[in-house]
C-alpha cells in the first residue's frame, strides 16, 4: 500500500508545497492550508496523487475536485488485482481508472459521458501512459455502450447521487441522479451490469454516509438477486461507503 515518510497514507502541507511550490499562496501564517480555495484544493490533491500513487493529474475547471486517497481506500475494498474491469463515469481525471491499472494491474475500460471530462480524461491517460480503452458512453451507461457478449470481473463508479444539479459542484448531466434520493442511476447499473458480469462477478458504488440511499440501492440489489455487503470507511473526517453486489 502506499505510504508516506511517516507511515501514514497522506500528505503533509510542507511536502505538497515542495511540489507545487504556488501552494504557498493559500497557507496562513500558521502553514495552514486555505482547503476553502477550489484551486488550493486541486494543488493539493494533485500533490497526493503525485506523491503517494505517481500519477500525475489535471483537473477540469468546473470538475468535482476528487481526493486521491478516498478512491484507493475504495478501490482497496473490492479489487484483487489483475482482474479485467470497468468504471462507469470515470470523471475528468480518470483517477480510479488510473489507479485500478497502475496499482492493481488490471485490464480497464472506463466510460465518461460528458465531453469536456472526457478529452481530460483522455489526456490524463495519456500523460500516464496508462492503458486504459475509454470509451464516451452519449448517454448510456452500460447497454449501447460496451459490446454486447463482453463480460468483467467488476463494474465499478462513483455514481452521481444528489437530487438536483448543484452548482459549481457537478455539472447538469452529472449531478442528476434521480428518484428520490437520488438512487436511480445506480439502480439502473446494477440491472444492466447483470449482463455483463462474469459469473461471481461484483458491482462496486462508492457512495455517501446517507443510510436511506444506501437501503434502496442494496434493497433492488437483493432483488435482482445479487448478494449485498456494504464496507464503511473514513477518510478524513468524513465516512464513505462501498457499497458490493456480487452475482451469484
Amino acid at each position: 500500500m502506499p505510504l508516506w515518510k511517516d507511515g501514514k497514507l497522506g500528505l503533509p502541507v510542507k511536502e505538497a508545497v515542495r511540489l507545487f511550490p504556488e501552494l504557498k499562496n493559500y497557507l496562513d501564517e500558521r502553514g495552514r492550508l486555505d482547503l476553502s480555495n477550489r484551486e488550493a484544493r486541486i494543488l493539493y490533491n494533485r500533490a497526493i496523487a503525485k506523491a503517494l500513487f505517481g500519477l500525475e493529474v489535471e483537473y477540469h475547471p468546473r470538475g468535482l475536485v476528487t481526493t486521491p486517497i478516498s478512491r484507493y481506500l475504495f478501490l482497496k475494498t473490492f479489487l484483487r488485482g489483475g482482474e479485467k474491469v470497468l468504471e462507469i463515469g470515470t470523471g475528468h481525471t480518470a483517477m480510479m481508472a488510473l489507479m485500478a491499472e497502475k496499482l492493481f494491474k488490471c485490464d480497464v475500460t472506463a466510460t465518461e459521458l460528458d465531453e469536456e471530462f472526457f478529452e481530460y480524461a483522455r489526456k490524463n491517460i495519456e500523460r500516464n501512459g496508462a492503458r486504459v480503452r475509454l470509451l464516451k458512453s452519449n448517454g448510456g451507461i452500460i447497454r449501447g455502450v460496451i459490446p454486447e457478449g463482453e463480460r468483467f470481473g467488476v463494474i465499478f463508479s462513483a455514481p452521481p447521487y444528489y437530487e438536483r444539479p448543484t452548482k459549481g459542484v457537478l455539472t447538469k448531466r452529472e449531478g442528476v441522479g434521480g428518484g428520490k434520493y437520488g438512487e436511480a442511476f445506480s439502480v439502473m447499473l446494477i440491472e444492466e451490469a447483470k449482463d455483463y458480469l462474469k459469473p461471481g462477478g461484483r458491482v462496486a458504488l462508492f457512495l455517501p454516509d446517507k443510510k436511506p440511499l444506501i437501503d434502496v440501492i442494496a434493497e433492488k440489489g437483493e432483488e435482482l438477486g445479487y448478494s449485498v455487503r456494504d464496507v464503511k470507511f473514513k477518510v478524513g473526517t468524513r465516512w464513505r461507503h462501498s457499497l458490493m453486489l456480487n452475482k451469484a
